[in-house]
């Protein structure tokens, strides 16, 4: 845009200068097209009455054939200075008498041309036809340049440049004068919408210069500030009553914490301390008694050790999910290969199973803390050789790929799967879809799993069909 950036005032002068100039130069256009087209007929008219003239007094000579006669005549368009060219030609069209005398004859069109006058090559032509009593004698040839037109066309145009100036001089002046009693009020506006942009201050009000649209503008606009200062001052408030509830709640969060860490001591301490007596009893009545016990007695006593074991389980994982929530995660880069690796080693150490075959593509490196992220990879592979322990041969692909800004990992067994329909239940905490007696656990794994990712921003989700195995999946930001 030709005034985009230009401030105000300058943009006012400037299209009033603009459109001036356009006008002027429109009207000068007209003027001069007006002229041209008003000379040219003024000449030919001009031209066509100094030939008839000219005409009517060659009569005789043409009658007498007197050519001394004709040259005379038409020697006396000397006079007018324009006239390049005249000739005389006799009836039977040659040429008879010339102007000027000493001009060679291939000068003069060899017949005589159509009866008229018109312009050709800058300059005017004409052929007259010289009658006496209606009868034809001959004809006139005249030729006139056009230079009185050009002549006139210079001095317009000099007057017209000096108008210009002088109209754009004028309209500069006025425009600069004039723009004021626009451009002031916007700038006041202008003015006042800086200082309450650089201040935040909506106190400021604009001042009203005039009652037009600007005007109304301005009350406009103040209107506006006076409800902003009033919302923002109900916002002041509501912002100082909520960081009131805000010191409350956090008051009262930090209470509970203060009481979930005294609840996890209790747990961790109370709740171990008799089922470490039940534990240690029932393993003594186990090796002083058994002898005295039947088969029915021996099965209750294994039933109460699995119990026991099975709820410190169950302790371990409730306080293990439950540190994990007061837990700070460090981001370090982490080499996805080298740890991957050595968890699986480790569960290939300790498996009494010879069956397992873990195929493990290569894998993005990550962001995150190292030590939460391979705690995802055990409990995610341990269910994974858990639930396809059943198989004949157990296969376990591990491997990664890059969706966006994240890496995406997973790992897919061949095991039992789970019916997708329970898929809500997956991640929660104590939510099994396998009974105790198909496969051990606590159904606490996937919902830490489910916790460490989303302390990592990243999501965690799984895709299976029954008895055809699962994939699980977690994404982490990459390096």
């Amino acid at each position: 845009m030709l005034f985009k950036d230009l401030p105000i005032q300058k943009k006012l002068m400037g299209v009033i200068i603009l459109i001036s100039g356009i006008v002027l130069l429109v009207t000068c256009a007209a003027f001069f097209t007006y002229e041209v087209f008003t000379f040219r007929q003024t000449t030919t008219r001009q031209l066509s009455t100094l030939g008839e003239i000219i005409a009517t007094n060659s009569t005789a000579a043409l009658v007498f054939d007197d050519q001394k006669n004709a040259n005379e005549i038409l020697a006396a368009l000397k006079a007018e200075r324009h006239i390049t060219l005249a000739g005389l030609y006799n009836k039977e069209g040659k040429l008879f008498a010339q102007y000027p005398a000493a001009t060679l004859p291939g000068a003069f069109p060899p017949l005589p041309g159509k009866e008229g006058y018109r312009f050709e090559n800058s300059y005017l032509l004409g052929f007259q036809p010289v009658t006496q009593g209606g009868k034809h004698l001959g004809t006139l040839y005249l030729k006139s340049d056009m230079n009185a037109m050009y002549e006139r066309l210079w001095l317009y145009s000099g007057i017209t440049v000096l108008v210009i100036i002088v109209s754009f001089l004028l309209a500069y002046v006025l425009s600069k004068a004039l723009q004021k009693r626009i451009s002031i009020p916007i700038l006041s506006l202008a003015e006042t919408a800086k200082a309450i942009s650089d201040r935040q201050d909506y106190s400021v009000r604009a001042t009203k210069l005039s009652n037009d649209e600007l005007g109304a503008l301005t009350d406009a606009l103040n209107q506006m500030l006076t409800q902003i200062q009033k919302q923002n001052l109900e916002i002041t408030s509501f912002n100082q009553q909520l960081e009131q509830k805000v010191t409350e709640r956090t008051n009262e969060l930090q209470l509970a914490n203060k009481e979930l860490e005294s609840f996890t001591y209790s747990v961790s301490h109370d709740l171990r301390a008799p089922l470490r007596g039940i534990n240690s009893y029932t393993k003594i009545l186990e090796e002083d008694y058994v002898d005295k016990l039947d088969n029915d007695g021996k099965k209750i006593i294994e039933v109460i050790l699995r119990s026991s074991k099975r709820m410190g389980e169950l302790i371990d994982d409730l306080l293990a999910f439950s540190r994990l929530g007061r837990k700070e995660v460090t981001r370090n880069d982490i080499h996805m290969d080298a740890l991957v690796k050595g968890v699986t080693d480790d569960f290939m150490l300790i498996s009494v199973k010879n069956n397992i075959e873990i195929n493990i593509q290569p894998l993005l490196p990550a962001v995150g803390d190292q030590a939460l992220v391979k705690q995802v990879w055990v409990n995610l592979i341990s269910n994974a050789i858990k639930y396809a322990g059943k198989k004949t041969k157990t296969l376990i692909e591990i491997g990664s790929y890059p969706k966006e800004n994240r890496n995406v990992y997973y790992v897919k067994d061949n095991g039992v799967g789970f019916d997708m329909k329970y898929y809500a239940k997956l991640f929660g905490v104590f939510q099994r879809l396998h009974s105790n007696e198909e496969f051990e656990g606590t159904g606490v794994g996937l919902a830490i799993t489910h916790r460490i990712i989303q302390k990592h921003h990243g999501e965690v989700w799984a895709e299976s069909k029954l008895n055809e195995g699962a994939t699980f999946y977690f994404s982490l930001q990459t390096i």
